[in-house]
């Protein structure tokens, strides 16, 4: 377990409270296929019943010391430690803020940040992650995986520095929605990948993307 980094400790949260409207369902209770995503894990708070947010929060947990679960406060994710948006309506940035400021209560430095659904993510492109965060100057506060060929940032695969707060707060007093616009782009440390290494940020956003993880996985 990464219990502790260079740049200071890191906690885990997993993105669980959007409102799933092209899935048509809550897609963070859908199960899926195949072994759990860490099948050699400690049994922690929330277990592993397959369900996407399940498969995520394990992985994350055995990466991390802690990881909550960011959820809104009427759909309370039962068994894990959540975290309520503090604005309503923004989308993740609200809960990365809650998160972060969670994180920062507790003396951790740093949110490694998941969607919950993610159903191809592992371990090492985790690990990856976390080392590239000891990598990145002292004045990054952002490490996020960039797609090579089209610059497209992966917000939710990605550790969000406790100093990132102030734009946070900032965002959600404008009421912006884009995460990859919070923080300037020159306090991002990216890492990039090609096409053929993109298959742990394929994300299930509708019934088709969750057949298509189905019939892989299974």
């Amino acid at each position: 377990m990464v219990a502790q980094l260079d740049r200071g400790p890191v906690a885990g949260v997993v993105l669980a409270g959007g409102l799933s409207r092209r899935m048509g369902r809550d897609k963070a209770l859908e199960r899926l296929a195949g072994p759990p995503v860490v099948e050699s894990a400690e049994n922690v708070a929330g277990g592993n019943d397959g369900s996407m947010l399940a498969r995520i929060h394990s992985l994350v947990r055995s990466l991390v010391p802690v990881c909550f679960v960011s959820c809104r406060a009427d759909t309370p994710r039962q068994g894990y430690d959540c975290v309520f948006d503090a604005v309503q309506g923004v989308g993740p940035t609200a809960g990365l803020q809650a998160a972060l400021r969670r994180a920062e209560g507790m003396g951790y430095t740093a949110v490694l940040a998941l969607s919950c659904d993610l159903p191809f993510m592992d371990a090492p492109t985790l690990r990856k992650l976390l080392a590239a965060r000891n990598e990145a100057p002292a004045t990054n506060l952002v490490t996020a995986y960039r797609e090579r060929h089209t610059g497209r940032i992966e917000a939710l695969v990605a550790v969000y520095e406790v100093g990132a707060l102030p734009y946070f707060d900032r965002a959600l007093v404008l009421g912006q929605r884009r995460l990859a616009s919070v923080i300037p782009q020159e306090l991002h440390y990216f890492l990039d990948y090609g096409p053929e290494e993109g298959e742990p940020f394929f994300n299930c956003n509708n019934p088709e993307d969750l057949a298509l993880a189905q019939a892989r996985l299974a």
